[in-house]
């Protein structure tokens, strides 16, 4: 493999997500896989959907500072 291209992946293997990309990602996901079953499902949609859901649990924080 090209060394530029390995630097590169090992660089992107050590790049955690910030909780701002992954709950991006996460609506993403829920919109490609809805609308596949309901073509009139709008990225607001889930945005509000989202919205009125609130963080995931595993990605809220606990304790205090």
């Amino acid at each position: 493999m090209p060394t530029r291209l390995q630097q590169l992946l090992d660089k992107a293997r050590k790049n955690s997500p910030t909780p701002e990309e992954k709950e991006e990602q996460r609506r993403s996901f829920a919109y490609g896989n809805t609308k596949i079953e309901n073509p009139r499902i709008t990225r607001e949609m889930v945005d509000k959907a989202a919205d009125d859901l609130g963080t995931p649990k595993h990605e809220r924080r606990t304790g205090t500072a």
